[in-house]
């Protein structure tokens, strides 16, 4: 297998990454639009776009700034538009988001929890997504750090690594499962299947830093385990309180 793996017609190339980027987008609003359709929702629908902008412009700001924050020239004490501009994380992506739709639901009123719907097609784009991750190898920056564990993959520098990329992947699909089970056995209180997920991807965002060739600050840590920490601290209600995720279970 040799890294990256694009796809080929005839003499044209066309990234793989990009092709998955594009396809976790489409497919996951898509998703999104099923189930609200079948979903009765508290929030109308003039309401859900606005929100939907506020959480698509903090994503971009989001994902861009954690992004910089892991570069080199930020380390450095430089700026680069086009660094800031070309960097990328997806928690960052999902904290930014988080903090538009708070200030967003703020002004207009909205006191419902907003996250349920966006949960399952989050995952599916999040695991769609990181397939082309995959596939670019070490253009895209998410592969680990050196390993001699048997599944270690050489993405092309003949250094065989940690593929944090299906380590995520793996981790997103049994969160799906968990939190599926959950609200097939319990009445879920509102809000609580997306708490449920971005407090557990914060989580796992913050482990997985630890074995990622990533630049870090002096005490240790990066700026997305960082950001991970916060992410964590913000849902302490369910740390403190993990019963108030569930109003009543559905069958004994």
């Amino acid at each position: 297998m040799t890294f990256p793996i694009n796809i080929k017609f005839g003499s044209a190339e066309i990234s793989s990454h990009l092709v998955f980027e594009l396809l976790a987008y489409t497919l996951g609003f898509r998703y999104f639009l099923k189930l609200r359709k079948n979903t009765v929702d508290a929030i109308s629908s003039e309401h859900r776009v606005l929100i939907l902008i506020a959480a698509a412009i903090g994503a971009i700001l989001g994902s861009r700034v954690l992004g910089y924050f892991e570069t080199p020239a930020f380390f450095k004490g430089e700026f680069s538009f086009m660094v800031l501009y070309s960097s990328k994380t997806v928690l960052g992506g999902l904290l930014g988001g988080l903090i538009g739709v708070e200030l967003c639901k703020k002004i207009i009123g909205v006191t419902v929890s907003s996250g349920d719907l966006l949960t399952y097609p989050l995952l599916l784009g999040m695991i769609i997504g990181r397939i082309g991750c995959f596939l670019a190898g070490l253009e895209d920056g998410t592969h680990g750090i050196a390993t001699t564990l048997p599944w270690g993959i050489d993405f092309g520098d003949g250094v065989y690594r940690h593929p944090t990329n299906l380590y995520e992947i793996i981790f997103l699909a049994l969160a799906w499962g968990f939190i599926f089970v959950m609200e097939k056995r319990f009445e879920l209180t509102n809000g609580s299947k997306f708490k449920l997920f971005l407090f557990s991807y914060c989580l796992f965002r913050f482990l997985a830093e630890f074995i990622k060739p990533v630049q870090t600050f002096s005490f240790g840590f990066s700026a997305i385990q960082l950001a991970a920490l916060l992410g964590v601290l913000y849902y302490y209600k369910l740390i403190l309180n993990p019963a108030s995720l569930i109003a009543k279970r559905k069958y004994a």
